[in-house]
């Protein structure tokens, strides 16, 4: 049988080696057969903590890797725009070494 894959947004990446990823699907309702939106969250490992958020990644399915956490971000589909245009104000922070 396969490994699952699931694409989704990264909600939180504040834990090491870990980020917070939802995922929307859609949904029809049994009797109105009205369509909803339905997301789930999951916890993946991010083993090189390169996911900011706002980013589009993919995750697959793994064996467990701690009480909670049973997915891997396999690649970054898309940066988050917010990083992207901050990433060259930080760059030049850490170059100057401390703000003060």
């Amino acid at each position: 049988m396969p490994k699952a894959n699931k694409v989704g947004i990264v909600t939180s990446n504040k834990m090491n080696k870990t980020v917070v990823v939802s995922v929307e699907r859609l949904v029809q309702h049994s009797m109105y057969r009205r369509a909803f939106k339905k997301t789930s969250t999951f916890m993946a490992h991010d083993e090189e903590n390169q996911c900011q958020i706002g980013d589009r990644v993919r995750i697959v399915e793994s064996p467990p890797l701690s009480k909670r956490k049973r997915w891997r971000v396999t690649e970054i589909v898309r940066r988050s725009a917010v990083y992207e245009q901050a990433a060259p104000e930080i760059d030049a922070v850490d170059a100057a070494g401390s703000t003060k």
